[in-house]
């Protein structure tokens, strides 16, 4: 994994924590850091970008942000625990993995390894 593949998993992670924050911010200040987590989620998210195929980038990026969105809501919040959640998150984890497995950096020839 490069350096812009460690930047779309960061901001990923971020996501899950400004994702949280739409739903229980309740005052000013915990707007304002939501409002600073999605700036610094996409500012790294575009920083990425500059060396990782759009696309897939996003889809990384929503894949985790989604994931972990789901997960933290049913371990630290408290949703019901869904078999069927479970599924579709695995099939999205499936999805985004196979995705970044046939997307080819630039540069990178057909063929190469």
């Amino acid at each position: 994994m490069n350096r812009n593949w460690a930047f779309v998993i960061i901001a990923g992670i971020i996501e899950v924590f400004w994702a949280m924050g739409l739903k229980y911010s309740t005052n000013l200040i915990s707007w304002a850091g939501t409002f600073l987590l999605i700036y610094l989620s996409f500012v790294i998210l575009i920083k990425s970008t500059q060396n990782v195929p759009v696309a897939t980038a996003y889809a990384v990026f929503t894949g985790i942000g989604t994931a972990g969105t789901v997960l933290v809501e049913m371990i630290v919040f408290g949703e019901p625990f869904s078999v069927t959640k479970i599924f579709f998150i695995i099939l999205l984890i499936v999805g985004v993995i196979g995705l970044k497995l046939v997307t080819k950096e630039p540069g990178e020839k057909e063929g190469a390894v």
